[in-house]
């Protein structure tokens, strides 16, 4: 989506009959919807569930390609445009469900992929859509796109699983709209600036709207209980230089997708040109997308051995080299190969090492989101990129038959800013936290425990959880992280349990006064962490061990009532939502303890009864497994179904 139209950027106001200007909304109206959609998207993902969301972003892009497919007027095309604009939440989506589902030894690799596919599909749609706009109707371009949706629309439906990670509470509205002002006000001045003048009244003016209204957005944000966006977890140092990080490197990456096709298609009469047709252009950008795909299980690698850090910056150094190349080597077409390849196997470094330092700084209730806004500041990157380039290339021209062009020092002018924004993602990087020194796992980190051990495994002893950093870490797998209120408060001597898939209770812990906390994993592998406070609901996630630590944060909403005596329901299984027997449940109290044990009918009905008042949470056995709180009330709670996408019984 990204490229699709932009073989056809001379042509668009003949196509559409309107001006140049008018065209250009062809081109900022997916780049609006695509920044408003992206994070957006990411929490609804954590609310509602992220494969139906997956499935919304796909329809959006279908019914867009559609719309534009059936149209040669402007405003229909725009309309169909924005709707496209709404599918660029997938790549966060992805990235999260990847984190629920893919288990833990092929994730790195997994994600990484993921993530390059910005690239790649950059890389490698603009020779597509350069073929089908020179030797076919330009409406083919919108109904492949279609047709590609729907294939991906069709095998997320049958190969996907439903994430069972939710961030409960209701949508913020109010975060929404200010959010998506002040990124419309912004990047509308960032990449109409140039038609409508930098100094305009206009201009200016969005400029400062989307200053004053980011402002008041944060402020309203930071006195939310479930934002949209959290600025406290946005603020860390891994995760605010991460994005700035991808801000400088989605520069880089749409620079090349800027001057090369430029270069390789201007006459040769020029001195340097290459004359090379559309299609011959958008060829020549392949090897970087094809580099991309090989080289991010490399990043996954590098980011296991030595650390997403590292990752990060090998590929700015590794872009930052490509553009070096590109002010010499560009005087053959074989050159313009070799730069696209260095260039992108530096993006793929950098892209696939992202996702991984967005997510060992955040909790996963909260991934969708958080990946969403790094997405979108890649997506300011690219805004910004094609706004200074188009500035240095319509103002360094030489003429040729009286017609400006832009001229050999405009090139390489745009070469040495690319670089530059190089060299910056490489020095915020730099202050990025390091992988720290781990002690050697003791005896209880490193055992497996046995699932078919009928009494809970003994808790972790104090002696296996270092003190780092001012906060208490497992010294092998395990998690550790901050417990805290809804109104952002540290929450100590809160209950923590690690649950087996199956409901064995694996460790306890407790928060200290400060909120940190640690627990020890038996080894690398899915969980159940359970949190539970007096004062507050109790939570459940789904949570994946690794060899190192995983730091993950709790948030506890603060209770809303007392508790019931009974909970009675239905488990179902699989996309027909049948009835599942003999489906084993667990249930837990407030304090972390598993208070009561089951398994469901033949009819996949189950009741817990004669409970005392409190809170509790109810995990049901599958791959993966859903862990619910509740909260009862009166006589109880009747009807309380669970849902599960693959019983482990199948």
């Amino acid at each position: 989506m990204q490229t699709l139209v932009v073989p056809l950027i001379a042509e668009l106001p003949r196509l559409l009959h309107t001006t140049t200007s008018n065209a250009s909304w062809v081109i900022t109206a997916t780049l609006l919807a695509g920044a408003v959609a992206t994070p957006v998207m990411g929490r609804l993902g954590d609310m509602f569930g992220k494969r139906r969301i997956l499935f919304c972003s796909l329809g959006l892009l279908i019914i867009g390609s559609l719309v534009c497919a059936f149209t040669s007027d402007l405003v229909p095309m725009v309309i169909g445009r924005t709707l496209q604009g709404g599918a660029m939440g997938v790549i966060p989506l992805g990235i999260s469900i990847m984190r629920d589902e893919v288990p833990a030894e092929r994730m790195g690799s997994a994600m990484a992929l993921m993530s390059s596919s910005l690239g790649v599909g950059s890389a490698l749609g603009m020779p597509a859509a350069a073929y089908v706009a020179e030797h076919t109707n330009w409406h083919a371009l919108f109904m492949g796109s279609a047709g590609l949706a729907a294939i991906a629309l069709l095998l997320a439906a049958l190969f996907v699983p439903e994430s069972p990670v939710r961030t409960p509470g209701r949508f913020d509205v109010v975060g929404a709209v200010g959010l998506s002002a002040g990124l419309v006000c912004l990047l509308l001045g960032i990449s109409k600036g140039s038609d409508w003048g930098w100094g305009s009244g206009t201009t200016l003016g969005l400029f400062a709207a989307s200053v004053v209204i980011l402002v008041a957005w944060g402020a309203v944000e930071l006195r939310m209980e479930q934002p949209l966006v959290d600025l406290r977890t946005t603020a860390r140092r891994q995760v605010l230089l991460t994005n700035l990080a991808a801000i400088t490197v989605g520069f880089a990456m749409y620079a090349m997708s800027l001057v090369l096709p430029q270069l390789l298609q201007l006459p040769k009469a020029t001195g340097y040109g290459l004359g090379q047709s559309m299609v011959v252009a958008g060829l020549c950008v392949v090897p970087g997308g094809i580099v991309m795909i090989f080289l991010s299980p490399v990043s996954a690698k590098i980011s296991a051995a030595r650390g997403p850090k590292v990752s990060l910056m090998l590929g700015s150094v590794v872009i930052a080299i490509g553009y070096a190349l590109g002010l010499g080597l560009v005087h053959a077409v074989w050159q313009t190969l070799i730069v696209s390849a260095v260039i992108g196997g530096g993006i793929a470094l950098a892209y696939a090492a992202m996702p991984a330092l967005i997510m060992g700084a955040v909790p996963p209730s909260e991934t969708a989101a958080a990946n969403g806004l790094n997405t979108l500041m890649r997506s300011i990157g690219t805004s910004t990129a094609s706004a200074v380039i188009g500035v240095v290339l319509s103002h360094m021209t030489q003429p040729l038959g009286g017609v400006p062009l832009p001229s050999m020092n405009g090139f390489r002018t745009s070469f040495v800013i690319a670089g530059a924004a190089c060299v910056v993602a490489l020095l915020i990087a730099a202050f990025l936290p390091g992988r720290g020194a781990r002690t050697p796992a003791t005896a209880v980190g490193a055992t497996a425990v046995d699932a078919t051990d009928a009494e809970p495994a003994v808790p972790a002893p104090a002696a296996s959880v270092a003190a780092v950093s001012g906060g208490p870490v497992p010294s092998g797998a395990g998690f550790h992280g901050l417990v805290r209120g809804a109104d952002g408060e540290p929450v100590g001597r809160a209950t923590l349990t690690l649950v087996s898939p199956d409901g064995r209770q694996l460790g306890r812990a407790s928060s200290r006064p400060d909120g940190s906390y640690a627990l020890d994993a038996p080894a690398g592998g899915s969980y159940v962490l359970i949190a539970a406070a007096d004062g507050h609901q109790p939570q459940a996630c789904t949570v994946m061990a690794a060899a190192a630590p995983v730091m993950y944060d709790i948030t506890l909403p603060y209770a809303t009532g007392p508790s019931g005596l009974q909970v009675r329901g239905t488990v179902r299984a699989g996309e027909g939502r049948r009835p599942l027997a003999d489906a084993r449940l667990t249930l837990v109290d407030a304090t972390g303890n598993v208070v009561r044990t089951t398994t469901t009918d033949p009819d996949g009905g189950y009741a817990f009864t004669d409970l005392t008042a409190g809170e509790y949470s109810l995990i049901a056995s599958g791959y993966p497994p859903v862990a619910t709180a509740l909260a009862l009330e009166g006589r109880g709670t009747d009807g309380f179904d669970m849902a599960l996408a693959h019983p482990a019984a199948e």
